[in-house]
């Protein structure tokens, strides 16, 4: 018989090699998310686990954002790119969303959340025209990646490493965090917590690389990549304002290609960007295509799927009013906000 219950602790390592064991399954399937999300913003989370004669036969990672703010929701998986049911089967998925459906009704969401494609079921809406996803195939020889590269974005980053600039490991998240809740104000919106960013690294080990750009022993550029099977996935970027002219991004992005083919990746996973944003540009300049992401909405308390999102022109005064903050005070009020925007 079809048994769905909640995970545990102990079953952490029975999750993580039925993901293994799947083909489309992604690094946001992990169950060291659920740890993550759990001590880096204090949400609830609810990871359902679907067992047959005691053997783990289907996933679903789901989170609970409740906040008056924005939404009341259940997502898969809040603060990822992906996320949804995996299931040996059409039967064990169904089973899982019905699961996940009931769930929903008891917490009495405003909407329930797949980052996939919805399922083919009644009542659920879908969107696919706000998140791109990028990547591309990395070769084994660096120097055909680097020459792989539009020939605008290679000059930034042959102009970066005759100007010196250099990248390194860090164990710990310090300076990339201070470069990175910068960069997020200047684009106007909240930071998350230093806490979050600590859970990740300790929660994900090796499989999570934090690589600083310095000039002149400087940090002026960083960037959080997670690894997963054949794929890296630069995540999270931050850029100080000394990294104006030095083309600090292009050399970091081109570093982590480097190091990524060296070790046998064959995937640069870019990640997504909303349409009309600068790291869409960003990203296609590079020769980037990109890929349009389709999530799945089973609405609830709402008649339209949400728009939760800086683009969102009711947002439009606080995204102008968060970047004139002090850098002090986003850090110290940001982390409360940006909980909620999973």
């Amino acid at each position: 018989m079809l048994a769905i219950r909640t995970m545990t602790e102990a079953d952490a390592a029975r999750w993580d090699a039925f993901v293994d064991g799947r083909d489309e399954a992604t690094f946001f399937h992990r169950a060291g998310w659920r740890g993550a999300i759990e001590r880096g913003f204090g949400h609830s989370t609810h990871y359902l686990l679907a067992e047959e004669a005691q053997a783990v036969v289907g996933i679903l990672p789901l989170v609970h954002l409740k906040s008056r703010l924005f939404a009341n929701a259940l997502v898969s998986t809040a603060f990822c790119v992906g996320g949804g049911p995996l299931g040996r089967d059409g039967a064990v998925v169904a089973a899982l969303d019905d699961a996940a459906a009931a769930l929903a009704d008891r917490l009495d969401v405003d909407f329930l959340e797949y980052r996939c494609s919805p399922p083919a079921r009644p009542g659920w809406s879908m969107r696919s025209d706000l998140y791109f996803n990028f990547s591309r195939p990395l070769d084994p020889d660096p120097e055909k990646n680097l020459l792989a590269i539009p020939r605008k974005q290679r000059a930034e980053v042959r102009k970066a490493i005759k100007l010196g600039l250099t990248c390194s490991i860090d164990d710990t998240v310090d300076r990339f965090y201070d470069l990175y809740a910068e960069s997020v104000r200047n684009l106007g919106t909240p930071v998350f917590g230093k806490r979050y960013f600590r859970a990740l690294k300790e929660v994900f080990g090796e499989a999570c690389e934090i690589l600083v750009v310095a000039r002149e022993g400087t940090p002026v550029a960083a960037l959080m990549s997670f690894y997963f099977r054949d794929r890296v996935l630069p995540y999270y970027a931050g850029g100080g304002g000394a990294a104006r002219g030095t083309s600090a991004h292009e050399f970091m992005y081109w570093d982590v290609m480097r190091r990524a083919c060296t070790r046998g990746i064959s995937c640069f996973d870019f990640g997504r960007s909303k349409i009309g944003t600068g790291s869409f540009a960003f990203k296609r300049n590079w020769g980037f295509t990109p890929e349009a992401l389709t999530y799945g909405y089973r609405l609830r308390r709402l008649a339209a799927v949400p728009e939760i999102n800086p683009l969102n022109p009711k947002y439009r005064m606080f995204v102008a009013l968060w970047k004139r903050l002090p850098l002090g005070v986003s850090k110290l009020v940001g982390p409360w906000i940006a909980r909620s925007l999973g």
